[in-house]
């Protein structure tokens, strides 16, 4: 009997069929991966397995049980964590720990807790808030939440496409180690075609919507374990990588060209217009402009019940106006600290941030903002949150703290 089985499972909202027949069996021990395209319909196919989401048609059963509810046999975790921010880390593992342990004795479930929280580096950070950790330390809290209730079953979606390169590899490794260990058995939704290789036993590729369903199996023949650089010299890697890129992107060809309507608009080039316009010189102007941003001296210390924690220390970094800089450095390093004091969402404990002349002193529509998760207004439609404006209060203050700093000065 497969521990989980889908038979002809359908999902609408509304008008739109996202899910339709939608067939799966997953053995117990076997790690399956479901790769797909973003908006496909792979988080709503995951909340159904979990039983947060009820189908439409057909049915869910877990070792022949008809799923019609979210049980502890099922650990999920998602692409945007999801945290209690007024508890610490080892209180929101214990969280769920608690809930289903209950009849453990307090020192077994403080024991299990510890387990988790080392399993996924987080030792350091077990009294720290949501609020102190970076998006990556907090996806790490909720992976080993779901670790740490004992299900039997993980499903993944894409619990891993936000951390670093490192924290990400040593998360692959402990899921590969928990399904050889434990035997735990594991659905994981990912884009990486090469993560899919690395970790699971089957992959199975999501056709694209409305109407998605499952595509082929693909069975992974590697033999375990798997290493990384290994991987890139094997030829039944680079075959089987070959193979199932090769069918997505046929995939997403033949949905482009069943939806895609071109309308070329008879159109004039501008630089044939005779004068040119005013607009058109102006923005062909070099956008070019030396420290329009600048770094100076910037701190974060934040309060922690063990005594203040520096985030940033002596931050420095001059940009051009027009320039593209990335940042990159390890989960809990500070990238999303600097980024946040940038926007002015997080108070400077030290330093100052200047941008075009003028001090960041708080949050202004001169910084546009894109999260590590989602904020959008779930009340709103998809057009309706775009069209939400900033209507906050002055724009930032002239530079003067930091004038002998300044471009201007």
């Amino acid at each position: 009997m497969a521990l989980l089985e889908l038979k002809g499972v359908g999902k609408s909202y509304g008008d739109m069929a996202v899910l339709n027949d939608v067939n799966l069996c997953v053995e117990e021990g076997e790690f399956v991966a479901i790769v797909g395209f973003s908006g496909s319909g792979k988080t709503t196919l995951i909340s159904l397995m979990a039983g947060l989401l009820a189908p439409d048609a057909g049915e869910i059963a877990v070792r022949g049980k008809k799923v019609d509810g979210a049980g502890p046999d099922r650990g999920v975790v998602f692409q945007s964590y999801s945290l209690m921010p007024w508890l610490t880390v080892s209180a929101n593992i214990a969280l769920a720990v608690d809930a289903v342990f209950k009849t453990a004795s307090r020192a077994d479930r403080t024991a299990r807790v510890t387990r988790y929280i080392d399993m996924v580096g987080l030792s350091h950070a077990a009294d720290r808030r949501p609020s102190e950790l970076s998006g990556g330390m907090r996806q790490r809290v909720a992976v080993a939440r779901a670790l740490a209730t004992n299900p039997d079953i993980l499903l993944l979606d894409e619990p891993l496409s936000a951390l670093d390169a490192l924290t990400r590899a040593k998360l692959q490794d402990e899921f590969d180690g928990i399904r050889a260990q434990e035997g735990k058995t594991i659905v994981l939704i990912t884009n990486d075609v090469d993560e899919a290789i690395l970790l699971a036993d089957r992959i199975i590729p999501l056709k694209p919507g409305p109407r998605a369903t499952l595509g082929p199996s693909f069975r992974v023949t590697i033999p375990r374990p798997r290493q990384r650089l290994a991987l890139n010299e094997d030829p039944t890697f680079k075959g089987l990588r070959a193979e199932i890129t090769k069918y997505l992107m046929d995939l997403g060809a033949s949905q482009q060209a069943a939806t895609e309507e071109r309308h070329l608009p008879d159109v004039q080039s501008v630089t044939q217009l005779e004068p040119l316009p005013e607009a058109v010189r102006k923005a062909g102007r070099s956008a070019i402009v030396e420290r329009y941003v600048e770094f100076f001296d910037v701190r974060k210390v934040y309060p922690t019940p063990k005594g203040p924690l520096t985030v940033v220390e002596k931050f420095q970094l001059l940009m051009k106006k027009g320039e593209f800089v990335s940042l990159i450095g390890h989960s809990g390093c500070g990238k999303s600290t600097v980024l946040s004091m940038t926007a002015g969402l997080t108070e400077i404990s030290g330093g100052g941030i200047v941008l075009n002349a003028r001090e960041i002193d708080g949050a202004g529509p001169d910084r546009a903002v894109v999260f590590q998760a989602p904020s959008l207004m779930p009340w709103l439609t998809g057009a309706r949150s775009s069209n939400i404006t900033w209507r906050g209060s002055a724009a930032p203050t002239p530079c003067t703290r930091w004038r002998r700093t300044c471009p201007t000065a």
